[in-house]
């Protein structure tokens, strides 16, 4: 498992670093304001300047990398995060790659090459949100990874169903930000509106599990 992890760490490692090359390559021939923002009709609404703009994402990634690596080590219940440490390592890995991904397409759109950005980016959160299920799903009781509610964290057959319902719950949102696809104009809302709502959900089902297994 460890070794495991020391490869985890490393591709994630050369996945920062790839971000990083990028930022100081295209520094030089990038203008001093940079598209950094879009709505939800994939327009652009906000720019930074040249240095946030290129090593923002880079900065962000190394630290949530840092975070990532951290928790097993603080986490109370870290037996319990060694249980699911492959589905863990996978996540960090996605979530990194979906940066990078999110990244480069800044990186087009400012190199004049326009696309819809809404567009390019539900199939990415679609993956994300489907693999957010296959992670709950497995996840073992913990401060951290999760769907962490009063009762899920007090009794662990509480945490257990919650996380088996809200597993199949965040691959459905998964699947819904693809369909989105075929349908732009409501396609946020086809992602939005089903994570919102399965996640409040998921917090009332956890509470009422926890009131059906105290009697």
């Amino acid at each position: 498992m460890k070794h495991l992890m020391k490869k985890t760490t490393i591709f994630a490692i050369v996945i920062i670093i790839i971000s990083f090359i990028i930022a100081i390559y295209f520094y030089p021939s990038f203008p001093d304001q940079v598209a950094s923002h879009w709505n939800s009709a994939g327009e652009v609404d906000g720019y930074m300047g040249k240095f946030w703009g290129l090593f923002l994402m880079p900065i962000i990634s190394f630290g949530i990398l840092l975070l990532f690596l951290a928790i097993p080590l603080i986490d109370p219940l870290k037996k319990n995060i060694k249980k699911f440490e492959k589905y863990f390592d996978g996540f960090i890995i996605l979530i990194l790659l979906f940066l990078l991904y999110i990244y480069i397409l800044t990186i087009l759109w400012n190199l004049e090459i326009k696309f819809n950005m809404t567009q390019m980016m539900l199939p990415s959160l679609g993956i994300l949100f489907f693999y957010c299920g296959i992670l709950i799903e497995n996840s073992k009781r913990n401060w951290f990874i999760g769907i962490r509610t009063p009762w899920t964290l007090s009794n662990e057959k509480v945490w257990n169903a919650t996380h088996k319902l809200g597993g199949k719950l965040f691959k459905i949102a998964g699947i819904l930000a693809f369909i989105g696809l075929f349908f732009q104009k409501f396609a946020l809302l086809l992602f939005i509106v089903p994570v919102l709502v399965f996640s409040l959900y998921l917090v009332v089902y956890s509470y009422l599990k926890y009131k059906e297994y105290k009697k």
